[in-house]
């Protein structure tokens, strides 16, 4: 998961006054235009937490002007308090990478308000990537999002220059997408950009790592079931190469169509990464998942401790015969600890708790549903 994370107050200051070091003395007195989108970037300094540690990016826009009325977003057209701001190909690639350079930042995350149509808004993005790769010889990392109703040359451009691309479905299909951005269309704006990125990155044109696909939904406003987000989401890993979905809990903004709108319960958005994980590392489907009768997901306890309690409870799985696959299935046994327990298997049986724990398995949530050496554990033995 990528959480992204405002540097506080001294990491801010501490960023900006090394990014004074790439203003060279003597330079002319900023124009008021210069000040606010230098200003513009500052705000956009985050740190995004990833797999492999914190990474502090320029989260930015090409522009903020924008031609659409999503109804949730604070860039809409019809909200008038937002500040509009652009940045030609130029002036964007020679801003970051004065940043890059002087390490204020470590990564460009690059996204666009749309005027003029989706194709003609990629256009400065892909300039922009595209002068960092070439001219400025950037080879650290860039994610770009990809403009609703962008062409297919477009995509395959991104997917060249880009280490991740964004295709941002926002809503569950099409008809919860009209809830939340009536001026998109789902099925010929958004999924064959993903069908693109799908059948280029099998063609593997590439000589580095193929860039990772991915998308966003908004999770609340539009009323739609964990059952239909997760089906659909299933679908793309399995069928269209997606490599992981994100889900942002509904917050709402004024001047907004829903800015009365409740906020979505962030355990719903925590409910909801739990079982895409269960999707993406665990060979479990939507369909296998526990959801109530208006399809959410139980928020008392995990999704695999869920599915656990209904079908394991009373077929408990025999750690010392069953496959990975199985294995993966009990709560507390993750990817990691299911291979040691494999090769623990080939130099004795696993007789108690204390076997399953040395494997890295969290073993007093694993007792309820396995069995070691055909027996059940002693569900209240001490661990420790």
């Amino acid at each position: 998961m990528q959480t992204i994370v405002r540097p506080d107050t001294q990491q801010k200051l501490e960023m900006m006054t090394r990014a004074g070091q790439f203003d060279c003395d003597g330079e002319p007195a900023l124009s008021t235009r210069e000040k606010h989108k230098r200003d513009f970037l500052s705000k956009s300094v985050v740190q995004v937490l990833r797999p492999d540690g914190p990474m502090t990016v320029l989260r930015t826009m090409q522009t903020s002007a924008c031609e659409k009325n999503c109804n949730y977003c604070p860039f809409r057209a019809g909200r008038g308090r937002t500040p509009r701001i652009s940045f030609s190909p130029d002036e964007l690639a020679g801003e970051f990478i004065k940043m890059a350079r002087a390490k204020v930042v470590g990564g460009l995350f690059l996204s666009s308000g749309i005027i003029g149509g989706g194709v003609r808004a990629m256009d400065p993005m892909l300039a922009t990537v595209e002068l960092l790769r070439k001219k400025y010889d950037y080879r650290g990392y860039i994610h770009l999002k990809i403009m609703p109703g962008a062409e297919q040359a477009q995509v395959e451009q991104a997917l060249r220059l880009a280490d991740r691309i964004s295709i941002n479905l926002e809503g569950a299909n099409t008809d919860r997408l009209a809830i939340l951005a009536p001026q998109k269309d789902m099925r010929l704006e958004l999924l064959p950009a993903i069908h693109w990125a799908h059948q280029f990155s099998r063609r593997r044109p590439f000589r580095h790592k193929l860039p990772s696909v991915v998308t966003q939904f908004v999770v609340g406003p539009a009323a739609e079931s964990d059952h239909e987000l997760l089906l659909g989401v299933d679908w793309l890993y399995k069928k269209r190469g997606l490599s992981r979905a994100y889900y942002s809990a509904f917050s709402p903004i004024a001047d907004t169509p829903l800015e009365n709108t409740p906020r979505t319960p962030l355990i719903r958005e925590h409910r909801l990464y739990q079982a895409d994980w269960l999707l993406r590392y665990y060979g479990f489907s939507a369909d296998e998942l526990s959801f109530a009768d208006d399809g959410a997901l139980p928020t008392a306890i995990d999704p695999k401790l869920a599915w656990a309690r209904r079908h394991l409870a009373h077929c408990p799985i025999e750690v010392n015969t069953a496959p990975r696959a199985e294995l993966l299935r009990v709560p507390g046994i993750g990817p990691k600890s299911a291979d040691a327990i494999l090769r623990a298997r080939k130099a004795g049986r696993l007789q108690d708790l204390s076997h399953l724990q040395a494997q890295g398995a969290i073993a007093k949530r694993a007792a309820p549903f396995v069995l070691l050496n055909g027996r059940r554990p002693p569900q209240q033995l001490s661990l420790f």
